[in-house]
Order: structure tokens, then sequence, then C-alpha cells
């Protein structure tokens, strides 16, 4: 199960979805895109999704500043 919850941007984490807008594709599940590195830099937040190496997003949030994503759970292992 996920949850999509509202978190500040110091709190996002790796593995974490944001929305990226609807963009070219009609389908509104390829809006969202994986957290793959968070960064602070000059007090702000850099959010980096796809590939670290390659073609990439950045998104820059303030620390206080809230977003929306979606946390899968975390595993637990038994």
């Amino acid at each position: 199960m996920t949850n999509k919850i509202t978190v500040m941007g110091s709190e996002v984490r790796v593995n974490d979805h944001i929305y990226n807008g609807a963009g070219t594709n009609a389908h509104p599940t390829f809006a969202w895109e994986t957290v793959t590195e968070v960064r602070q830099e000059d007090g702000l937040i850099l959010l980096i999704t796809g590939n670290k190496k390659g073609p990439h997003g950045e998104f820059w949030l303030e620390p206080d500043e809230q977003i929306v994503v979606i946390r899968y759970p975390d595993q637990v292992s038994g």
C-alpha cells in the first residue's frame, strides 16, 4: 500500500515519487517521478529524479516548502 502525503522539502526521501505535471503524455501516472537523490545546496533542497549520470530532472525547494509525495512503506525484514 502506498501513501500520498504532504511533507516539507527537507523531509523528502530517496524513492519518494513527486508529481511533475501532466507533461506531453495524457496518462497521469507518467507524471510521477522517482526521487533518486536528495541534496542540500545553498540552503535549498535539491531533488534529482531519473538517471543521476544522464538526463534527469531537478526540483529546487525551500526546506520548509510543502510538497506532495507518494511514499511506499518501509520494508520490514523478518
